[in-house]
């Protein structure tokens, strides 16, 4: 009886595990069709893995090979030249939130684009640059990106990046992909040697970065330059170089004026009193942000420990970490730096353009 019993756990047990498996698999296969794919090839293809995956909307970036006749290709046979194919990155990302357009702009500040033999340190052809279009709305994308580059004066060469019809994309071997994760020392020795981002740097200074901007227009991150010019030396280390202020020696920890609190940077709304409390740990703390298509939450292992850090989506401002011990309706408490932030008291909301969020304050 009792072995028939525990015989019936064990099914029951093995069926959640392999309902709740098939489940994850069909939400992940979900999830995937919801991304669209985009092809570069810039040269190694360790270096252009890392530029397209720190931007929100990027699902994932897959190293591989593109443009020969070999099928299923080796490093080894591609390196040699003797293929046709090209090291390439596969970008598959989330057209809601970053565009293809914006996936071009990135493409070009990581390349030169005026080299017709190779990448930096790396010759012949299979480290040549090329855009790979995937249909006629990707290719009228790209031949208006590369017309715009040749017209803005960037280079004294001609651009000679071609813009190629996409055929077989082979993934790289296993040990390829997520190569600067994997081996960041590595990675960074190779990446410095190879005069990538010196040439980068003089050619592109401050435009270096692409700053996606919302939909709207109105939020986006201004140029690097301007960023230092228009915050103090706090405001800039707790943004740009994900600083911590003093506890209980902030602007806002205790602040208890009604209001919303925006990016310092961007000026995207992030929090409303109305969900602010006082956690007694000396900075400003809200249970929810005010509008969360303006938050970005992302893994943070620095300190030897594992928290999930806070930042603004179009300002890439750090703002600080969220836990999990907040009081209810939600449980969480989003531990805020004063200095990444901005208070705008609710008789001055309409006048500074939110008042759109004045509905927030009608319920008490």
């Amino acid at each position: 009886m009792l072995e028939h019993i525990l015989y019936t756990l064990y099914i029951i047990i093995i069926s959640i595990i392999m309902v709740t498996t098939v489940q994850s698999v069909g939400d992940e296969i979900k999830n995937k069709k919801e991304y669209d794919t985009a092809i570069f090839a810039g040269g190694c293809f360790w270096c252009m893995e890392s530029p397209f995956e720190k931007y929100d909307g990027v699902g994932e970036v897959i190293s591989g090979y593109i443009g020969g006749e070999k099928k299923n290709p080796t490093y080894e046979e591609v390196s040699s030249g003797a293929t046709g194919h090209v090291e390439a990155v596969k970008v598959l990302y989330d057209p809601k939130k970053i565009s293809y357009e914006t996936l071009l702009d990135v493409f070009w500040r990581q390349i030169d684009p005026t080299d017709p033999r190779g990448q930096f340190v790396d010759r012949g052809e299979q480290y040549t640059t090329a855009i790979f279009y995937l249909n006629e709305k990707q290719k009228k994308l790209a031949e208006k990106s590369k017309k715009a580059l040749e017209k803005s004066g960037r280079f004294s060469k001609p651009v000679v990046t071609p813009i190629r019809k996409a055929g077989t994309f082979y993934p790289a071997e296993d040990y390829h992909q997520d190569y600067y994760k994997e081996n960041p020392i590595r990675y960074k020795f190779y990446r410095y040697n190879s005069g990538r981002d010196q040439f980068l740097e003089d050619t592109w200074g401050e435009d270096r970065d692409v700053h996606p901007e919302s939909p709207s227009g109105k939020y986006k991150k201004p140029p690097e330059g301007k960023i230092k010019e228009m915050l103090t030396p706090l405001q800039y280390k707790v943004t740009r170089e994900e600083g911590t202020e003093a506890p209980f020696k902030n602007k806002y920890w205790d602040n208890k004026r009604e209001g919303i609190y925006v990016d310092i940077v961007s000026g995207e709304p992030l929090f409303s009193s109305r969900d602010k409390y006082r956690s007694g740990t000396g900075w400003p703390s809200f249970t929810r942000p005010i509008d969360e298509k303006y938050i970005v939450e992302k893994e943070d292992r620095k300190l030897f420990m594992v928290r999930t850090e806070v930042r603004s989506r179009y300002g890439d401002s750090h703002l600080g970490h969220v836990f999990n011990d907040g009081p209810e309706p939600t449980g969480l408490r989003y531990c805020m730096n004063s200095a990444a932030m901005r208070f705008i008291p609710i008789e001055k909301m309409e006048e500074e353009g939110y008042g759109d969020y004045l509905k927030y304050f009608d319920k008490k």
